[in-house]
């Protein structure tokens, strides 16, 4: 699909409903607003025939970008962080919301009700100029283009939303348990870097993310004289305990955007030989997530300690997720943790004390 050399009005029609098609399949297989602009570029140079594309999002006061992405042949540059807005063309675009074209270049704002940013391509000279039905079609496309934008945008903000409910449900679990024995704050990273080496994608680390941060919220019902018992539990204590994943998650199912998360909370405890609670899930039964936030839990459990148990040394907490691989824990996480190395988790023990 190509529309640099189009030679008649049919053939550029076919054309412009093809490239209309591929944006649409990308704006509603793409999940992250970053990833989405950086496919939409290389795609974008591909329909033109375009040696170079660059895609501005900008912020509201239109001096700064916040998210830059420049295609230009197998190279791409990505830049996330808000960025000065200095090009001479850039800026005259912005300022004037109207597209510029020039032989070899073709500049288009990208409007929703406000302006949102600018698309830039470029041509090599040996190639066909710019005319004005390209200016059209990328106009359209950008249309197109532009509705999975706002709406990525606009989860994305959601995402914030939640992401500070969430911290604020963790500080106030937080205040009921002695600082020493609270996750750490690095017991996210532990639980995210097992899921990349065990190359989870994007939307299950996001999940394990939230959970990791949240798989404990159940005990925000639990009594703080048992949560803070420096000696053995009762049984009747322990069962009171055991009942935290399923309080947390009953806790979370009014969150629509974790809904993904609450079987990680709900099934954490389980055990790879069915011996766990709350359901006794066995093996492939339980859920992944919760079968890396097992071996997470349990590791920062030992080496961190608990009021009632003592820490014990990151050596001895390695060999016994190792030993209890196939009965407790699935032995692939295992391995995945085995892999992050010991060597960083010396260094997140010295971190956390």
């Amino acid at each position: 699909m190509n529309i640099k050399n189009y030679s008649t009005p049919t053939l550029k029609y076919k054309t412009l409903i093809s490239s209309i098609h591929s944006i649409y399949r990308l704006v509603n297989s793409t999940f992250e607003l970053k990833d989405l602009i950086s496919r939409l570029a290389r795609l974008i140079c591909q329909i033109f025939g375009a040696r170079y594309c660059l895609i501005l999002i900008i912020d509201p006061t239109r001096k700064y970008s916040t998210i830059k992405v420049m295609v230009s042949g197998k190279k791409k540059i990505v830049i996330d962080k808000n960025k000065k807005i200095t090009n001479r063309i850039e800026k005259r675009i912005i300022r004037t919301f109207t597209a510029i074209r020039n032989d070899y270049l073709l500049g288009i704002p990208l409007v929703s009700e406000d302006l949102m940013g600018l698309i830039i391509i470029k041509r090599s000279r040996t190639e066909r100029p710019f005319d004005k039905s390209d200016q059209e079609i990328i106009l359209t496309i950008a249309e197109q283009a532009m509705i999975g934008i706002k709406n990525l945008q606009l989860y994305e903000e959601q995402q914030k939303i939640v992401l500070g409910s969430i911290k604020s449900l963790v500080t106030l679990l937080d205040t009921r348990i002695p600082q020493e024995f609270t996750h750490s704050m690095h017991f996210s990273k532990l639980v995210v870097d097992i899921a990349i080496e065990m190359h989870l994608d994007e939307k299950q680390r996001e999940s394990l993310k939230y959970a990791s941060l949240l798989h404990d919220a159940g005990k925000i019902d639990v009594p703080t004289a048992i949560l803070t018992k420096t000696t053995k539990l009762t049984a009747k204590e322990y069962k009171i305990i055991k009942k935290h994943p399923e309080m947390g998650a009953q806790m979370l199912r009014s969150f629509q955007m974790l809904k993904p998360v609450i079987p990680i909370i709900l099934h954490h405890h389980e055990k790879f030989n069915g011996t766990g609670y709350p359901s006794r899930l066995k093996g492939g039964q339980i859920p992944l997530g919760a079968r890396v936030m097992a071996v997470a839990d349990a590791f920062e459990a030992m080496v961190y300690g608990r009021p009632y148990r003592e820490r014990v040394a990151v050596d001895n907490a390695i060999n016994e997720i190792k030993k209890k691989s196939g009965t407790q824990f699935d032995p692939k996480v295992v391995e995945a943790f085995l892999r992050v190395g010991k060597k960083y988790y010396k260094k997140y023990l010295q971190q956390t004390h």
